[in-house]
């Protein structure tokens, strides 16, 4: 039995702490599903699973799918919550294909959602010591004795930092290590910067990338509409971008805030039918998932690399060659993170050394790449951004009479996803 990708939809992105303040990922999460279900034209009973990811977790809503799936779905749809860094809605792609693909459901909605806004700060681990020990005390003096060790550090909130656990290295960092050891250059990485934000702009402006967003209506009085993203950048050019410092070597380093995908709010999901629901439901699919792979690094190597080791075993379980791809997807978490997987793909020394290969794996033209722009210009949600590649690339076949499609994300841990969809 095989996955289709029938319909999608999007909220916009908005930039971390901007228009998307007051509402947080179930909100945005609720957004996306219900939008993607109306235009499926199903109704909400016919869903048997709800998959969806997220990054940074709400602590009081910790399984994101089933608060988003009782808001819009009905009650009884079962829905659970991955997390695969920024390949979590992927994952959950992935996941919702499965359960087609083993007849387990026939209609799965998977997608993902992220408030880099409403974020959760934690407590010290001394203060939460101490508030523990207070709530054990078994008279008023005793806890009033514990809480007299609390000192004003202690009250300072943790911020979550994006940063490895095992190494202590954050993204931005890692990215500016590749592009010192892969010879990435600043003015290459501006230039791919650009390439997104004129590729975006190009794609609102004639209705293409319009069409997969839900406009949001913000409270209170529902007449300001927020109908595109926010970071895409019309008017900024070369000269612009050149002269901003680097953000994580200020001396020699070459990643800027301009070729850096910015902290972003927003949420986006897919329907997914098998061939048998395809059929009862009088539905065309867009595309097939016809195979997904899964890497994963040493992130104290290249961290975000992965894209360019689960391309190839995607490929592979696909029975395809890089020939074969007509489009390709690639998140853009960092310029130098992309140039540097494209490198890799076109490396015959990289293959040969790291995937055991005799000749290059390969990439499509550039005009064949992120034909609408990244997440550079476009906005990265963490938990959302995979289906909107998703949903981007299946469209983007069908308009362009494509056959075959490759998406890939880095993720934090090293890890890297890649999935070929097929045009129906």
């Amino acid at each position: 039995m095989r996955a289709a990708v029938v319909t999608g939809c999007r909220t916009p992105f908005a930039r971390s702490g901007g228009d998307f303040r007051d509402l947080n990922a179930v909100d945005l999460g609720k957004i996306a599903v219900r939008e993607a279900l109306a235009r499926s034209e199903l109704p909400g009973r016919a869903v048997d699973q709800l998959v969806f990811g997220t990054v940074v977790h709400d602590p009081s809503a910790p399984n994101i799918a089933r608060e988003v799936g009782l808001g819009v779905l009905a009650e009884g749809v079962p829905a659970h919550t991955v997390s695969l860094a920024c390949a979590s809605a992927n994952q959950a792609i992935a996941d919702g294909a499965s359960l087609i693909e083993t007849g387990q459901a026939d209609v799965v909605i998977a997608g993902g959602a992220e408030s880099l806004t409403r974020i959760p700060f934690t407590l010290s681990d001394r203060l939460a010591s101490i508030l523990v020990a207070s709530s054990k005390a078994r008279s008023l003096r005793n806890r009033a004795g514990i809480l007299s060790r609390i000192r004003p550090r202690d009250l300072l909130p943790v911020h979550p930092q994006i940063a490895e656990p095992s190494t202590g290295e954050t993204m931005g960092a890692a990215a500016e290590r590749m592009a010192k050891e892969n010879g990435i250059a600043r003015e290459a990485q501006d230039a791919w910067a650009l390439r997104s934000h004129r590729l975006a702009a190009a794609g609102m402006e004639d209705g293409r990338l319009a069409a997969e967003m839900a406009p949001v209506f913000l409270a209170p009085s529902y007449k300001k509409i927020i109908d595109r993203d926010a970071g895409i950048r019309r008017d900024t050019g070369l000269e612009a971008m050149a002269a901003l410092d680097p953000v994580f070597d200020p001396r020699r380093g070459s990643v800027t805030a301009a070729n850096s995908s910015p902290l972003t709010d927003g949420a986006a999901a897919v329907v997914l039918m098998s061939e048998d629901a395809l059929v009862k439901h009088d539905a065309r699919p867009l595309a097939w998932i016809r195979a997904h792979a899964v890497s994963a690094l040493d992130p104290a190597g290249q961290l975000l690399q992965g894209p360019a080791y689960a391309v190839p075993a995607a490929l592979d379980r696909a029975g395809l060659t890089m020939g074969d791809v007509d489009l390709m997807e690639m998140h853009e978490a960092f310029s130098a993170q992309v140039l540097s997987n494209l490198q890799a793909l076109d490396s015959q020394a990289f293959a040969r050394n790291e995937l055991g290969r005799s000749r290059a794996v390969g990439h499509p033209p550039e005009d064949r790449i992120n034909v609408m722009g990244g997440s550079i210009a476009l906005g990265h949600p963490f938990g959302a951004t995979g289906a909107r590649i998703t949903l981007t690339l299946a469209n983007e076949l069908r308009r362009r009479d494509g056959h075959f499609g490759l998406l890939t994300v880095c993720a934090a841990g090293g890890m890297g996803f890649a999935m070929v969809l097929e045009r129906a």
